[in-house]
């Protein structure tokens, strides 16, 4: 699977932003997640928000959820992150990455996503 993340940019606290990442090499049988994930400077990679290509579930992490969106369109072949009431501490770059036949329970470890886009930058600043 090959993923292209792209939407990143500079905006100031309180603005919104949408992130996509463009997916190819899925297989449906494979009932594939896309997620995203983010890595703030000196921070470990943390989860922010994933989907199932198939039937279109989706889980967030805890620090934005209510804040962020995640969506897909599969005729585009593309999964969006909307995020709003962008603060400070949402500067990070934000990567897409997908994995085959994830239970819910794994949906936020990292460790189970096998294919990684090339992260965006996203700077909250004021």
């Amino acid at each position: 699977v090959q993923l292209q993340a792209s939407g990143g940019g500079v905006v100031q606290p309180g603005d919104s932003l949408t992130l996509s990442c463009a997916v190819s090499g899925l297989t449906f049988s494979n009932n594939y997640a896309l997620a995203w994930f983010r890595q703030a400077p000196g921070q470990e990679r943390e989860f922010v928000a994933a989907i199932r290509w198939n039937m279109g579930s989706t889980y967030y992490g805890g620090s934005v959820k209510g804040r962020f969106s995640i969506s897909k369109d599969n005729a585009k072949n593309t999964v969006y992150l909307q995020m709003k009431d962008l603060k400070a501490e949402d500067t990070a770059v934000y990567y897409c990455a997908a994995a085959p036949r994830l239970i819910v329970s794994s949906m936020s470890n990292e460790r189970y996503y096998r294919d990684w886009g090339q992260g965006t930058l996203v700077t909250v600043s004021s």
